[in-house]
């Protein structure tokens, strides 16, 4: 049995929610739980703008995905 006979015709579908909700969760929880202790040169905080971009990507993705498999 192989993957696309277990999601079928929704396997891309899947892959595109998977994608989305990993942006939506990983960048948030950058922004709310920053690093205590930075190596030198490494950023204390996420930069907020591309944070931002990325959790709206990552959110409109996971959106349009759902719709999809829904239908």
């Amino acid at each position: 049995m192989t993957i696309e006979d277990m999601l079928g015709e929704n396997f891309l579908a899947f892959l595109l929610l998977a994608l989305g909700a990993s942006l939506v969760v990983g960048n948030g929880l950058a922004l709310l739980r920053p690093r205590q202790d930075p190596v030198s040169g490494e950023l204390q905080r996420a930069p907020l703008g591309r944070s931002l971009i990325q959790i709206t990507i990552g959110a409109v993705a996971s959106v349009w995905a759902l719709a999809t498999i829904a239908t």
